[in-house]
């Protein structure tokens, strides 16, 4: 299933696709900026780990959605890099995921093999 089609379903289900592609990144400030971007974080986003779990576990600032699926692509540079930064924004993502788990907006974010498409 192409990007475009994997949108188009997700829109038609009132969930949102997002790509967080992390090619190139190799570091916490790389990382925090691609975060940024990608997610369309608000202009307040710290840029820190704990800015990053406040805006994923309020999304307040983000459109109404029934959901939010982030494809992660291309984070084995970022995790063979900086390995510790790497398990700290596992452990931001997992707990986001499970802070929206079973509610009416579902977050869920998955690591995409093979790199980018």
């Amino acid at each position: 299933m192409s990007d475009g089609t994997l949108a188009e379903v997700l829109g038609a289900g009132g969930w949102v696709h997002l790509e967080l592609d992390l090619g190139g990144v190799t570091d916490k400030p790389a990382f925090m900026d691609r975060c940024a971007r990608a997610l369309a974080l608000p202009d307040y986003f710290g840029r820190n780990w704990d800015a990053l779990a406040d805006c994923l576990t309020d999304l307040s600032w983000a459109p109404p959605a029934r959901g939010r699926l982030v494809v992660v692509t291309d984070w084995q540079e970022f995790a063979g890099a900086t390995p510790n930064d790497w398990s700290i924004a596992q452990e931001v993502f997992t707990e986001a995921a499970d802070h929206w788990s079973g509610t009416g907006t579902e977050l869920r974010i998955v690591l995409a093999l093979g790199g980018s498409s």
